[in-house]
């Protein structure tokens, strides 16, 4: 009989990524064990995501079948890492961007977990040969990628090591469909995997039109949030293509192909994003959106996306 219960999943690091993770796991019913070295920082972090879940069910937005303390009681904190990994199959680890943390991290997870559990980091470029590659049994790794916030957006990259196992693959897509979120497949590594680099090509164009005296700051996230990001809410690039033209994709290509490549080679370097430049940026960001409203922004985003997540599920 195996030692390890389907709905047991570890979290590892408490951080805002280990409490979101957690939070989304408790919706879906499974029990979660979330472990940080750091004494006092897990039993912190339960605390933090008890009043976010509380929050969340007097909001009318908590996500899931069960009620707030229903999934509050399937969730412990842990000082022990073989505590907080007995009898798990999944663990999801949440510390900060630093390979070098990341690879001790999982050296240590292989002397205590069993051969069969899985392991996914939760990097968001770190290529996964350079994450596990202090792990012997690279078979059993992935990447999970969550979009922050993960609770209201609810995409997952799923990137494999070069050696993972497909029945790796099929068992993660399967949960990560079964707690709420939306897993995309990438068939290999590649850095930055997909949604960064098409954030990061998104960046570099909106920061060279703002320093080429094109638009401002303000107007050029109006572009994204009034137009493009209104667009892409409810359907991606290519069916955006497919839609904008008669006769769909073919005839796109056939109307727009030459406009495409003669502005896409207009395009200039890549950024330096250095403190000069971005000095302008920061300033008008700050007139735009002081500090003292960040944390109010901040939830007024997640309710917003929050309210699109369920209108979109609405649609389906």
């Amino acid at each position: 009989m195996s030692t390890y219960d389907r709905k047991i999943i570890s979290v590892i690091g408490s951080g805002l990524i280990g409490c979101s993770w957690t939070m989304v796991f408790l919706s879906g019913g499974y029990r979660v064990k979330i472990y940080d070295k750091q004494p006092g920082q897990a039993a912190k972090a339960v605390q933090n995501v008890r009043l976010q879940i509380e929050e969340l069910q007097q909001n009318q937005m908590l996500r899931g079948n069960l009620n707030s303390v229903e999934q509050l009681a399937l969730l412990s904190s842990h000082e022990s890492l073989s505590e907080a990994l007995e009898g798990a199959f999944f663990v999801q680890e949440c510390v900060f961007e630093d390979l070098a943390v990341k690879q001790a991290v999982f050296h240590e997870l292989e002397g205590c977990a069993g051969k069969d559990v899985i392991f996914s980091s939760s990097t968001s470029c770190l290529l996964p040969s350079s994450v596990f590659s202090e792990v012997q049994n690279r078979m059993r790794c992935v990447v999970c990628h969550p979009v922050n916030p993960p609770y209201f957006v609810r995409l997952v990259e799923l990137v494999p090591h070069p050696e993972t196992l497909p029945v790796v693959m099929d068992s993660t897509f399967t949960l990560m469909t079964e707690i709420g979120q939306a897993p995309v497949r990438l068939m290999k590594e590649i850095d930055g995997f997909a949604l960064n680099r098409i954030q990061y090509a998104i960046i570099a164009e909106s920061w060279r039109l703002v320093k080429d005296g094109v638009i401002s700051v303000q107007d050029i996230d109006l572009v994204m949030s009034e137009g493009l990001g209104m667009r892409y809410a409810f359907n991606g690039p290519l069916e955006t293509m497919h839609l904008n033209a008669p006769d769909g994709l073919e005839d796109y290509l056939r109307r727009y192909k030459e406009g495409m490549q003669r502005v896409l080679s207009s395009f200039g370097p890549v950024p330096e994003f250095s403190d000069n430049e971005a000095e302008v940026f920061i300033q008008d960001m700050r007139k735009h959106i002081p500090s003292s409203q960040l944390s109010v922004r901040r939830e007024q985003r997640n309710n917003l996306v929050m309210g699109l997540a369920k209108l979109k599920q609405m649609s389906e």
